[in-house]
């Protein structure tokens, strides 16, 4: 498994500000979006393309596109939707699907709870988009889920991670064939006892959409 922390002055601005409690929901969600399309210009260094020949104005030139299958973009619903047009601005012939997952806040396990997926993912490349990785069993259960269904290799755009939940992921996926990255503004120090990221910035959904 591969992990990327952004160090970019920008991603330092925006994350600093989304951490600030006095930062209010619109403004978060703006930053948000903001800062997963500088996230994703990093996570698509490996996004597969073929070679292609086009006319200019002047003379015929060397360049590439996309290949097929399409990309698909995963946001984890609900945080992962404030991801979702950061990404699409920087990959818009991307496809999208959804996977909503929660986590038990007693016993941190993650379950499915609606997905909307094709069944046969294979040869495609994934971007899994959710906020925050914190103990790790949501983004474990998403790219399991996808894995199973085909899916040739996973990119996870998170906002903030915790070393904890790395760890998790390295040792649920050791060994594995498949490359998983995981691409970042920022690694935290650690999880409290509750399992949020310390010093993180909140509830990601809460702070998107409000307390619902």
């Amino acid at each position: 498994m591969e992990t990327l922390v952004v160090d970019h002055p920008l991603v330092a601005h925006k994350l600093t500000t989304l951490r600030d409690v006095r930062t209010d929901s619109p403004t978060f969600r703006r930053l948000a979006d903001e800062l997963v399309t500088l996230l994703a210009y990093e996570a698509t260094r490996d996004v597969r393309v073929s070679a292609v020949t086009v006319e200019t104005p002047l003379t015929p030139a060397q360049g590439v596109r996309l290949s097929r299958p399409a990309p698909i973009v995963v946001p984890i619903l609900r945080a992962g939707l404030g991801m979702l047009d950061g990404m699409m601005r920087l990959l818009p012939t991307a496809e999208v699907g959804f996977l909503g997952m929660i986590r038990n806040e007693e016993t941190l396990e993650a379950s499915t709870y609606a997905t909307r997926l094709p069944e046969d993912l294979s040869g495609r490349q994934c971007y899994v988009l959710d906020p925050m990785l914190a103990t790790g069993g949501t983004l474990a259960a998403a790219i399991q889920y996808l894995f199973d269904r085909g899916a040739e290799d996973v990119t996870a755009l998170c906002l903030l991670a915790a070393p904890e939940g790395l760890a998790h992921l390295d040792g649920m996926f050791q060994g594995s064939s498949r490359p998983i990255r995981v691409v970042t503004a920022g690694l935290d120090e650690c999880l409290n006892d509750q399992g949020y990221i310390l010093p993180g910035l909140g509830d990601a959904g809460d702070r998107l959409y409000g307390v619902v």
